[in-house]
């Protein structure tokens, strides 16, 4: 991934996101460099976009209008459009465009970063709000709040309780519709995270992650989606946070998936500048 604009929207700089470690899937390194409610972020974000529908009653053009920005990788004009919509799928898609575009596109030492990312979590509740029912919405409250997470202190995080808010996000989602791909994955990166950080004992002990739950959500998610590269991304992140000796030749064969699927919008960018960047580290 370029760490320089390159005239490009949609980069992401390198070390946003935990780099592939050489090392077991549990080591201290990883321990000390990452904790489990900052990892959370990029899940959500990573599988979300693509299971954006237009509710019942949205200005279809207006709609179309922010979807197609966004797509082109025009994040914060899709945020402007898309907030004007009185939809939750409009506030959903505000939500994400303005997170992206101010975690991905703006400096990190831009003083509007984090009021930004504030405003994403605000448009997410509202798009929660305005149906409850859309579980859409509820799991771009989740990415929102992952977000944020990244751009402020570990402590912080934990005494806003973001990571148990990003479960109980996803999980509402899930209940809503048993099948929606980036709930389910979404879950098992939540589970995969807690356990590579912390070690199965203490993650299962302070918030409940098991393994078995993670390889489950994430192969039900694979099975209803084995073509897309986020998923595919996603699922092999997921058994690296686990056990990288285990399941590191799995992992392999789903990134070299992920990097084989062509992108075909400024989202789909990102994810294969990502899964690029994992196999490559997986490969040194």
């Amino acid at each position: 991934m370029s760490g320089g604009r390159g005239g490009m929207l949609w980069f992401i700089r390198p070390g946003r996101t935990p780099p592939v470690p050489a090392e077991s899937g549990r080591s201290a390194n990883r321990l000390m460099s990452s904790l489990p409610i900052r990892c959370l972020a990029f899940v959500a974000f990573a599988v979300t976009f693509g299971c954006l529908a237009m509710a019942p009653g949205a200005a279809a053009a207006s709609f179309e209008e922010a979807r197609s920005a966004f797509t082109e990788g025009r994040f914060e004009e899709a945020a402007r459009i898309a907030e004007t919509l009185d939809t939750s799928s409009g506030q959903a898609l505000a939500a994400r465009a303005l997170a992206i575009h101010a975690y991905y596109v703006l400096e990190e030492d831009d003083d509007t970063r984090e009021p930004l990312l504030l405003r994403s979590i605000e448009l997410a509740k509202r798009a929660v709000e305005i149906d409850p029912d859309n579980a859409d919405a509820h799991i771009m409250l989740a990415a929102t709040l992952g977000r944020h997470a990244q751009v402020i202190s570990s402590l912080e995080a934990s005494n806003r309780g973001y990571a148990e808010k990003i479960r109980e996000a996803a999980e509402t989602a899930l209940g809503i519709d048993p099948d929606l791909v980036p709930a389910l994955l979404t879950l098992g990166r939540w589970h995969s995270e807690l356990i590579g950080v912390m070690g199965s004992f203490l993650a299962r002990t302070l918030y409940g992650a098991r393994e078995e739950e993670a390889l489950a959500f994430l192969e039900r998610a694979f099975e209803l989606a084995p073509e897309s590269k986020d998923v595919a991304l996603e699922y092999a992140l997921g058994l690296l946070m686990l056990d990288d000796d285990e399941y590191r030749d799995k992992a392999h064969d789903l990134l070299i998936l992920a990097v084989g699927i062509p992108s075909r919008d400024a989202y789909e960018a990102i994810i294969h500048a990502e899964a690029a960047r994992h196999l490559e580290g997986l490969e040194d």
